[in-house]
C-alpha cells in the first residue's frame, strides 16, 4: 500500500498532466480529461483511506471515566490548517507590503454610492448593467469588485500628497458576483485591488510594479504584455497578460490573463478631492483563486469554498 506522500507526490504528477490537454486534438480531449478525473477521484479515495487509517492506528482506547493522570497516555487531537486562499492571500499582501504599500481590508457589504458613482458610473451609466449584483433587503450590496474601497483609499490617504508623498496601499478582500458556477466560475471568491497616486506617475511605472510582482509570486523570470481593456474608473485600461510560467508547464509559448488596469480617471480622483491635474495614479484588481488555481494546477474553482476535507488537506 503506498503510503500518504507517496500518493501526494502522485496527485502532484497527475496536476500536471492537465496542462496537456491543449496540447490534444479537440476530439480526444473530453475523454482525456475524462479519464483524469477517474484517475484523480481515485488517487484522492486512497489518500483519505490512507489518511483514516493512519489515524487509527494513532489511537488508543482510553477510560473517559477513570480520573486523569499526568502520565496518561491521551491522544492528541488533530489539527487544522489554514485555508490555501488564506495562506496565498497573505503572501501577495506581503510581496505588496515588501514594496511599501499600506494595507485597507475590503467591505463584505457596500452601498450604490461606492459601488458605482464614486467610480465614474454615474446613474444611467450602460456599464451599470454588466455588473449582475446581488442586493439586500435593506438595498446594500455586496460588492462585486475590491474597486468599491478606491474612494475610501484615496480620502485616507489624500494627506499623504499634501506633505509630498505618495498615496500606495492594497485592498484584499471578498467579492460577491451573482454567476453560474461551474469549475471556472464562483460566485464567491477574492481579489486584491492596488493604488497608486504621486506626481508624475506613469503608466510604464504600473507595468514594471505589476511584472515584478508576478516575478516574485511565481518564482521566475517572466514576460509581460497587455491588450485593450475597458473599465469606467480607468482611462486608459489594459488587461495584463504573463508568460505562462514554468510550474504549469509554460515554455513561453502561452499568455494568461491574470488581472485589469489602468490610470485612474480624473473623474475618480476629483470625487475624492484629489486635483488630476497635479496628481496621476494607476490602480489594479485580479482575483486570488485563480492565483492560486494557477500555481497548484488546480482546475476546479468550486473545491475553494466546498468544505471538502480531502481537498484541503492536501495543502
Amino acid at each position: 500500500m503506498l503510503s500518504v506522500e507517496e500518493i501526494k507526490a502522485e496527485l502532484k504528477a497527475l496536476n500536471a498532466e492537465y496542462a496537456k490537454i491543449k496540447d490534444i486534438p479537440a476530439e480526444d480531449r473530453k475523454a482525456f480529461g475524462q479519464e483524469l478525473n477517474k484517475k484523480r477521484e481515485a488517487l484522492q479515495a486512497k489518500l483519505q483511506k490512507a489518511l483514516d487509517d493512519a489515524e487509527s492506528e494513532n489511537i488508543e482506547p482510553i477510560d473517559i471515566t477513570a480520573p486523569s493522570a499526568p502520565n496518561q497516555n491521551i491522544p492528541e487531537i488533530p489539527r487544522g490548517s489554514r485555508h490555501p486562499l488564506m495562506t496565498e492571500l497573505d503572501r501577495v499582501v506581503d510581496i505588496y507590503s515588501r514594496m511599501g504599500f499600506d494595507v485597507m481590508e475590503a467591505q463584505q457589504l457596500d452601498d450604490e454610492f461606492h459601488m458605482f458613482e464614486s467610480l465614474n458610473f454615474p446613474e444611467g451609466h450602460p456599464a451599470r448593467d454588466g455588473y449582475d449584483t446581488f442586493r439586500t433587503s435593506e438595498g446594500f450590496i455586496p460588492p462585486a469588485h475590491t474597486s468599491t474601497m478606491q474612494h475610501r483609499a484615496l480620502k485616507k490617504y489624500k494627506k499623504n500628497l499634501e506633505n509630498g508623498g505618495k498615496i500606495a496601499v492594497v485592498i484584499p478582500g471578498r467579492v460577491f458576483r451573482n454567476e453560474d458556477v461551474d469549475a471556472t466560475h464562483e460566485h464567491t471568491f477574492y481579489q486584491c485591488e492596488g493604488i497608486f497616486v504621486s506626481k508624475g506617475t506613469t503608466m510604464g511605472q504600473m507595468m514594471g510594479l505589476l511584472k515584478n510582482f508576478f516575478e516574485t509570486y511565481y518564482g521566475q523570470n517572466l514576460n509581460i504584455k497587455t491588450q485593450p481593456g475597458y473599465f469606467p474608473f480607468t482611462e486608459p485600461s489594459v488587461e495584463l497578460l504573463i508568460e505562462k510560467p514554468k510550474s504549469l508547464g509554460g515554455k513561453g509559448d502561452g499568455w494568461l490573463e491574470m488581472l485589469g488596469c489602468g490610470m485612474i480617471h480624473p473623474n475618480v480622483l476629483k470625487m475624492a478631492g484629489i486635483d488630476p491635474n497635479t496628481y496621476k495614479g494607476f490602480a489594479w484588481g485580479g482575483g486570488i483563486d485563480r492565483l492560486v488555481m494557477l500555481k497548484y494546477g488546480l482546475t476546479d474553482v468550486r473545491n475553494f469554498e466546498s468544505g471538502k476535507l480531502e481537498f484541503l488537506k492536501e495543502f
